[in-house]
């Protein structure tokens, strides 16, 4: 597609093969600010947008290595929330364990020269206290919903109905999670001056650094996948689902006021 600057940051994520890598680079919220223009989005983060152009032009050129190939706007939403769990919960559970030992360590060898280190233990631990239950939900209810959905739909079945409703609830709540997620990882990254070691950091404190620039770009990704592709495709789903429904029992004389 050719990229215009009225394009939202979500249409192109979604649509361009390597855009989230190149936003990821450019420092563009991709996930949870998708829905800002191309435009703003490089005014709102002080980025060229003539480099931002160039950028996503080349990357629509090219496959980037060891991004999955698989287009989720067409894969079925049972695949996606497998992989979602699968790729980036099990990794996201994993990161979480590691950092805050990693933490620890560099906080105790190194906080008294650098206060900033207590700040940013402290806003990990609330990210953390807030992903794990937020994953919990999505594991043991948004996403077997969707995929009761999913199979309902395909075996002509009505969608069941949930004891929230509708499955645009818990996505309304999700999505206000995510951007609470998203503003922790933007204040870790301030105080963390971008993940730039100081000159004094040894190997433990590097490699923190590192891991927290790897955990955010792939949480980044992860609500990417949730945010702009599988909630909007379980809601119109469920929307034609229900649409079609409607429409039988009028044509059958069956409908009821």
């Amino acid at each position: 597609m050719s990229v215009t600057t009225t394009h939202t940051v979500r249409e192109l994520a979604v649509t361009m093969p390597g855009a989230t890598r190149v936003f990821e680079r450019m420092g563009i919220d991709y996930c949870c600010g998708g829905g800002r223009t191309l435009a703003d989005a490089c005014a709102t983060f002080h980025v060229p947008i003539e480099e931002v152009v160039r950028s996503l032009e080349e990357a629509g050129h090219t496959t980037p290595s060891g991004v999955n190939s698989l287009d989720w706007q067409t894969e079925s939403l049972t695949d996606l929330c497998s992989y979602i769990v699968d790729k980036h919960h099990v990794f996201t559970r994993q990161e979480l364990e590691r950092l805050e030992k990693l933490l620890d360590k560099v906080c105790s060898r190194h906080g008294e020269n650098h206060p900033e280190l207590a700040q940013l233990q402290t806003l990990f631990l609330a990210l953390k206290q807030d992903l794990l239950p937020h994953m919990l939900k999505e594991e043991q209810v948004l996403f077997p919903y969707i995929n009761l959905m999913e199979a309902a739909i395909t075996n002509h079945n009505n969608i069941p109905t949930p004891f929230f409703a509708t499955v645009q609830n818990p996505v309304r709540m999700m999505m206000s999670e995510h951007d609470a997620a998203g503003d922790l990882l933007r204040q870790m990254r301030s105080i963390a001056g971008n993940y730039v070691p100081p000159s004094d950091a040894c190997i433990s404190y590097q490699t923190l650094y590192q891991a927290l620039a790897e955990f955010e770009a792939d949480l980044h990704q992860h609500i990417h996948l949730e945010n702009n592709i599988l909630f909007p495709r379980a809601v119109e789903m469920e929307l034609q689902a229900e649409g079609s429904r409607a429409n039988m029992a009028v044509r059958s004389g069956c409908f009821v006021h």
